[in-house]
């Protein structure tokens, strides 16, 4: 007889007796084991007992044995189980004690006493449930081991879904994963081991969202007399009758959920079926996290390294639409001597552009020269520009050429260029204008041959418009500009950015993160990334560098709830787009605030009563109730 001795966050102690073949663990009263824990989910372990030995797994708590994290364990005595607050010691009269640190196998549940080439041989003969467990926990280990094998993903989902279908007797199952945020059908078989065409069309969407969204198995003896689900349209469109769908939880995080039907038959599932089914995901998920893992690493070879070719300018990764605009404008601009403006939220990429520029342009094979506008001190700035003779100033021993001549033949990237004190605006105005450049301290001019590139994050419109730009050196620089998106705003790219920049580490640092979690997509699709690719990149190389487990989540990307995005009521959105709407209607047209109201075929009086309405909100006095005011939208 093997017993627990479980010790509670309040210190009482009670010794809990294991005489049942499967026993379920959890906070919820209806489980085998109850835990008075509020750190403890409702279902988080159980144990099977196959005759022999006592096989500890998840039902999507997270676990340690004897101090290390496990995903499943087979128990001997003195083993101490950590879940939540909780400690669980267990202890076997009637076998010798093993070290407690002790491996067990990593994935199979039960190994037959001896080699057979029937599977079920040894339990054909065993009545109702307790052969069937046998047989259903049987065919996840031989899945296991064709895991290792090295079959496909494809093939080994068919045969996962294959084996429940057929130990739980439904005539059809439905694998269902989530992916960037959504569930969506994988896998779809019959009773016959086939596909299932149309499969969305055959589960019901309202039984699966259930499911989703609290984390319980459920069943259905009959769905259209069901009355919660007999209403429903899925249900009453397909028939459905009897079925089960439990989902597929891990460290409290949903990856999808396990569904299984039979059309013909109502009450064809018993509350035992729906235990060995929830039992059989919880072990089935660390099977199927492997195989999607082993498919996506072959992917990193294979079909990722075709797809990043495929989003690949250069060294520049992304292909939604700003960035495809983006690389025609480079196309057509490349070849040609004329001055580049790149524009950017920081963090961009505004560097990496104006070197794919240079790398397609005639004068590839000279020079890229970068400087920084606004990280050296103005008295120090024009020497670094245009260079220094010896004697120019204290501390100048010696001629010192500037970036101006050491770019000579290539391309000079002037970076934050609206950082530019004023009276250094002047100086570099009249290079680019005639070409030529005088050091420091030397009256002598030197013509300099180089193509000028500029960048910043500031809206230079706005800096010539308050003065501290000037307007001549804007149109000297800005003859061509090229526009660069927000990450928030690039899609998909998020997506591709954050798998390259997650190869590149993981093989760097040699980590195990291979992949993002189900959370961390959704995370990271909700967060604003205000410092757009580098803090992108900064987030996963930390991330890379800290991880110890294959998937990183939410926290691991420091993605937690309170630094996401809300999401707005639809009238506030409203109004914050109309806000800026507007406003970029207004620049276009020079400020000109009736030019504005006819371009957006309102009433001048609704647009000049928009802008009193935004001053009236910076000074903070009210402005006189309008009763007349048009609404734009």
């Amino acid at each position: 007889m093997a017993n627990f001795s479980v010790r509670t966050p309040d210190g009482k102690i009670r010794t809990v007796p294991l005489h049942k073949r499967i026993t379920s663990i959890g906070r919820s009263a209806d489980n085998d084991v109850q835990l008075d824990d509020p750190s403890v989910p409702d279902s988080a372990l159980h144990v099977l007992f196959d005759g022999t030995r006592y096989q500890l797994g998840s039902l999507g708590a997270t676990f340690q044995v004897n101090g290390k994290k496990r995903d499943n364990h087979v128990l001997a005595t003195a083993d101490v189980i950590r879940v939540g607050g909780t400690e669980l010691v267990f202890a076997r009269e009637d076998a010798p004690a093993r070290h407690p640190t002790a491996p067990g196998p990593a994935l199979t549940l039960i190994k037959d006493a001896e080699p057979t080439t029937d599977p079920d041989s040894h339990t054909r003969d065993m009545p109702g449930v307790v052969g069937r467990e046998l047989v259903l926990l049987r065919r996840l280990t031989a899945f296991s081991e064709r895991l290792l094998g090295g079959s496909g993903r494809d093939e080994l989902l068919e045969g996962l879904l294959d084996e429940a279908i057929e130990v739980t007797r439904a005539d059809k199952g439905v694998l269902i994963l989530r992916e960037n945020g959504e569930l969506r059908v994988k896998v779809a078989r019959n009773v016959t081991r086939e596909n299932l065409i149309d499969a969305e069309e055959r589960v019901s969407d309202s039984i699966v969202e259930k499911v989703a969204r609290t984390r319980k198995p459920l069943i259905v003896s009959d769905a259209l007399d069901d009355p919660e689900f007999k209403a429903s349209t899925s249900v009453v469109n397909l028939k459905l009758l009897s079925v089960m769908c439990v989902p597929l939880v891990r460290d409290d995080e949903l990856f999808g959920v396990l569904y299984v039907g039979n059309d013909r038959l109502v009450n064809r599932f018993e509350p035992k079926s729906l235990d060995m089914l929830t039992i059989f995901a919880a072990q089935a998920l660390l099977l199927i996290q492997n195989a999607l893992l082993v498919n996506d690493l072959k992917l990193d070879n294979t079909e990722l390294r075709k797809r990043l070719d495929d989003t690949h300018y250069g060294e520049i990764v992304g292909a939604c639409q700003g960035m495809l605009d983006v690389y025609r404008r480079i196309d057509k601009i490349a070849p040609t001597d004329i001055s580049v403006l790149i524009t950017g939220e920081t963090g961009t990429g505004k560097e990496l552009i104006a070197r794919e520029l240079h790398r397609r342009s005639p004068r590839t094979k000279g020079p890229f020269i970068t400087i920084n506008c606004g990280a050296i001190p103005e008295n120090l700035l024009e020497s670094e520009l245009f260079g220094h003779v010896r004697g120019a100033f204290t501390g100048a021993v010696t001629t010192k050429v500037g970036k101006f001549q050491a770019a000579i033949g290539g391309t000079l990237f002037l970076d934050e260029i609206g950082e530019m004190p004023l009276q250094l605006q002047v100086k570099l105005l009249r290079a680019l204008q005639e070409k030529v450049v005088y050091k420091v301290g030397d009256h002598r001019g030197e013509p300099v041959d180089i193509r000028v590139v500029a960048a910043t994050n500031r809206v230079l419109e706005e800096e010539v418009r308050k003065g501290s730009f000037r307007e001549d050196l804007y149109y000297r620089l800005n003859v061509v500009t090229l526009k660069l998106p927000p990450l928030r705003e690039r899609g998909e790219d998020l997506f591709v950015l954050g798998k390259y920049f997650l190869g590149k580490y993981a093989k760097e640092f040699n980590s195990k993160g291979k992949g993002f979690s189900p959370s961390a997509t959704v995370a990271m699709k909700k967060y604003g990334w205000p410092g757009n690719i580098r803090e992108l990149e900064n987030r996963i190389k930390k991330a890379v560098v800290l991880a110890d487990k294959p998937l990183l989540g939410p926290d691991d990307l420091d993605l937690r709830p309170e630094n996401l995005e809300p999401v707005l009521p639809l009238a506030e959105a409203r109004e914050r787009w109309q806000k800026q709407y507007i406003q970029e209607v207004y620049e276009r047209n020079n400020r000109n605030k009736t030019k504005t109201a006819k371009d957006l075929g309102v009433d001048p009086r609704t647009i000049f009563r928009h802008f009193e309405k935004l001053e009236a909100e910076k000074t903070g006095i009210p402005l006189p109730s309008d009763e007349g005011d048009d609404e734009l939208l």
